[in-house]
């Protein structure tokens, strides 16, 4: 008896991707880790707490989706802005409690560093934290970490030891006159985006590696007046 071709098709799972760390807001749907909907936009204000909802509706709709279709909810889990952290995870919560689906966290600054192809050089994505300060992490080419995440005051030779490196995010700007001389790849104008998440999602959902919803915070590194915790 011949198999059923059927058998041979992997099961959808369609994963909700939400990005409100920074003043991108950035909402993704994909099925089995790739991206198959997203809308997201930049705004000089943060205007994530009226569009968040708007534009999970709008990539189930261009994926001809449901909530009901959806297997989880990844999120941004930080660190960024405290309030978009909060407004993000607030909505992947509600939904994952209302469709009694998992919680999947996804570090900000992994995503963000996902958003482009592996290259030859290690990366280095920064987020704007005030001042001379960036939230900053820095990985090898495999995608291991050189250098954990942390909140950094940026001087003329950080980093230096990572040379040649690439540097993303919007932290980047405050650095670039600075380290103008340097041996750096600026990349400046990559943004957080949700589709930064959705292979590393898919391989937690794969592993079943899911949050507390009733427990699981943000990660912060400043409380809200931008003091370090």
């Amino acid at each position: 008896m011949a198999l059923d071709s059927n058998l041979n098709l992997e099961m959808n799972n369609y994963i909700l991707h939400l990005e409100t760390a920074t003043k991108v807001c950035s909402v993704a749907i994909s099925n089995n880790g790739k991206v198959i909907s997203i809308k997201e936009t930049v705004s000089d204000g943060y205007i994530h707490s009226e569009s968040l909802t708007l534009f999970i509706q709008d990539v189930l709709n261009e994926a001809q989706l449901a909530l009901a279709d959806l297997s989880a909810v990844s999120v941004s889990a930080g660190p960024g802005s405290y309030t978009g952290l909060r407004i993000g995870l607030s909505t992947a919560k509600g939904l994952c409690f209302a469709l009694n689906i998992p919680l999947i966290a996804i570090d900000t600054l992994t995503a963000l560093k996902n958003v482009i192809p592996s290259g030859e050089m290690p990366v280095i994505p920064m987020l704007d934290a005030r001042r001379m300060e960036v939230y900053a992490q820095v990985f090898e080419t495999n995608g291991k970490t050189l250098q954990e995440l942390d909140a950094i005051v940026l001087t003329e030779d950080s980093f230096s030891d990572f040379e040649p490196f690439v540097v993303l995010g919007d932290g980047a700007a405050k650095c670039k006159e600075m380290w103008g001389h340097r041996n750096i790849t600026w990349n400046e104008n990559v943004l957080c985006s949700a589709k930064g998440q959705a292979t590393i999602a898919y391989e937690k959902f794969q592993k079943k590696k899911f949050e507390n919803l009733a427990y699981f915070s943000p990660i912060y590194l400043k409380d809200a007046n931008g003091v370090r915790r």
